[in-house]
């Protein structure tokens, strides 16, 4: 299990995904342009001390987080408003990568298209998404959940 982030744009929601990553022992991908500079307060601030203790790998752009993929047959596992299958319904495998868009502008086409798999959180009525690392959190939660049952 990975998380990958698609050109995240608030280094305090790096920072809370990493810590999270770090303290389920979970690597991340991000996938660059950042919209701030890598080593930012903001991000050291949110990911606390636990950001050194996390596995982390920075890629230029899409083609080269695509072509170093690890394991290259782990499927994309988006997550995404426009997601057709809610997350209570989902099921997920233990090499899967869940992918988590920019806070702006979520992901393009092309990257919505790659995944295998698209993922939505049911929320109420009216209201348009949670935060990202709220997000990465709940998901991150349930896909660990299924896979940790699974291999026993």
């Amino acid at each position: 299990m990975r998380i990958t982030l698609f050109e995240p744009d608030i280094a305090g929601n790096v920072g809370t995904i990493l810590r999270t990553a770090a303290c389920f022992g979970v690597p991340v991908d991000l996938i660059e342009p950042m919209g701030f500079p890598w080593g930012d307060r903001a991000l050291r601030r949110a990911g606390m001390d636990y950001t050194a203790a996390g596995d982390v790998t920075r890629h230029v752009d899409w083609a080269a987080f695509t072509a170093r993929r690890a394991p290259p047959s782990a499927r994309l596992v988006l997550a995404t408003t426009r997601g057709a299958v809610d997350l209570w319904d989902a099921r997920f495998e233990p090499d899967d990568v869940l992918v988590f868009g920019s806070e702006g502008a979520g992901v393009p086409d092309h990257v919505h298209e790659a995944a295998d798999l698209r993922v939505r959180i049911p929320i109420r009525p009216g209201f348009r998404s949670l935060n990202v690392a709220i997000s990465a959190g709940i998901i991150l939660a349930e896909a660990l959940r299924q896979t940790r049952e699974s291999s026993t």
